[in-house]
């Protein structure tokens, strides 16, 4: 049984809080570790370290950082196996899928490695008679962020990258369920050079995450997470006055019209609805087919349910692996459980026994409908929901009725109806036969509606925004001979 340590000042320290929370092998239902839950006091001192690497960090030069986060990518890269086995050890995701997360997380730092570029300001002499005026672009000091446990390094990635990059000082709360992926970004980037108390690590629960939001030393505050606790990580951060960006839930929709082809789109389906257990927030949960094109679409994707492969993340041959724990397990077999009494149609049932672990088989619903808690609630599990509409207006008018707007895709051969849903569709990423448009690291990532809390999207060019504030400099250098006093407002002509 490990006992894990928060990163704070550059080292591993000991939880002094006298609680700690379980972390499980998901795959075998057992428990491998604890992690220790914060308290006030210790995420006071990790704010604290930051607060004290932050000024020296913030003066040093654009080509330092990104000399750091150049040897901090490329020992990211060589950790790469390893960053993937923390993953599928504690989360339970499949070795191939932590791999993947792992390369996206990659292009964050790549992005953020320009940052001598993107932090460019502007300059415009002679705005007026001997008067220049320049922007710059200063970093805010302290900013946290609080991650979920579906992408343990992808999503610290997202953050960390462009705030140090930006010259701040980080304090991560990343999920008590998967603690030890971001434990070993934290050693990487000690070995690529960063400062001690640039980047500090506190594990919690509800207690960690408050005492950040209430904090006065942190400045800004970045989320990931269920709507309801982004809702109150906005409303919360924002009273204490800080800048907050805060990502909710998701119900994707993906439209399948029906000139699609529908063997491709049931493709996409399965991959979108089943990869890393229905566990993203880019999933796509409910699949909205127009026209005649139901029977035909419910049919390919039912036969192609029996093909996935359900198993340890760690087996080469899985594709699906569990869910993190056995609370998410039952929370998400409740809803199949209910379905049918609701009036949905059962066609492929993923419930069944599992001699060991947190699984849950694929599961096909059809007749889903506004209304029914298998529709409105994210269930964020490998249940995929097949709604009916006529008309490709029906579909756009179901879709942007719903309170959540992360993303959503069309499937069609029709260039005209895919330019049309592009425009009319209320969603902040949106795909075109791309079943999960989740932005490159150049671009930025961030919903609609409930889905997105704040004015701010994460990472890219919206991440450099978040977290700088520009400063603007207007200088003259007179003549003392023509100095005169004017009590008029400075004009320009």
């Amino acid at each position: 049984m490990r006992e894990l340590e928060h990163w704070v000042g550059g080292k591993s320290v000991a939880g002094t809080s006298g609680r700690v929370g379980p972390v499980y092998n998901p795959a075998r239902g057992v428990q491998t570790a604890t992690v220790p839950l914060a308290s006030v006091d210790e995420v006071d001192a990790a704010v604290d370290a930051a607060a004290d690497a932050a000024a020296e960090w913030a003066s040093g030069s654009l080509s330092a950082r990104a000399a750091v986060l150049f040897r901090f990518r490329d020992l990211v890269a060589g950790a790469a196996p390893d960053l993937a086995a923390a993953v599928t050890a504690e989360h339970g995701k499949v070795l191939s899928d932590a791999a993947g997360e792992v390369a996206r997380g990659l292009d964050n730092i790549e992005f953020a490695c320009g940052i001598p570029h993107l932090l460019k300001g502007s300059h415009s002499t002679e705005v007026s008679g001997g008067v220049d005026v320049h922007t710059v672009l200063e970093p805010l000091g302290v900013v946290a962020g609080i991650t979920p446990f579906n992408f343990p390094v992808m999503v610290p990635l997202w953050m960390m990258a462009n705030a140090i990059a930006c010259g701040n000082a980080f304090v991560l709360k990343p999920s008590e369920k998967d603690p030890s992926p971001s434990l070993l970004l934290a050693e990487l980037a000690k070995e690529a050079g960063l400062p001690d108390g640039v980047l500090n690590i506190v594990h919690g629960d509800a207690v960690a995450v408050d005492a950040l939001l209430e904090h006065p030393g942190v400045a800004a505050v970045s989320f990931v997470g269920s709507t309801p606790i982004a809702r109150h990580v906005y409303e919360t951060g924002a009273r204490h006055g800080k800048r907050v960006q805060a990502l909710g839930g998701a119900k994707n929709h993906m439209v399948v019209l029906p000139d699609a082809d529908v063997g491709a789109a049931a493709d996409a389906a399965i991959s979108a609805g089943y990869g890393s257990a229905g566990e993203r927030c880019m999933a796509v949960s409910v699949v909205v087919a127009v026209g005649g094109v139901g029977d035909l679409l419910v049919d390919a994707i039912a036969a192609r349910v029996p093909s996935v492969v359900v198993g340890p993340g760690s087996d080469p041959e899985s594709q699906m692996g569990p869910l993190v724990t056995a609370e998410h397990r039952a929370r998400v077999r409740a809803y199949v459980d209910g379905a049918e009494a609701e009036g949905a149609r059962l066609v492929v049932d993923g419930r069944g026994e599992w001699s060991e672990g947190f699984f849950l088989g694929c599961t096909l619903l059809d007749g889903v409908e506004p209304g029914m808690r298998v529709y409105d609630d994210e269930i964020f599990g490998p249940v995929l929901g097949v709604v009916r509409v006529d008309t490709y207006e029906e579909a756009v008018s179901l879709v942007n009725a719903n309170p959540y707007g992360n993303g959503s895709a069309i499937f069609t051969r029709d260039g005209g109806a895919a330019r049309r849903f592009q425009h009319e569709v209320m969603a902040g990423m949106v795909g075109v036969n791309v079943a999960i448009p989740v932005p490159v690291g150049f671009y930025s990532f961030g919903g609609w509606k409930s889905s997105l809390f704040g004015d701010s999207a994460m990472y890219g060019p919206e991440g450099i925004r978040f977290y700088t504030r520009p400063k603007v400099v207007t200088s003259r250098w007179p003549d003392p001979s023509t100095s005169e006093i004017d009590l008029g407002f400075p004009r320009t002509r």
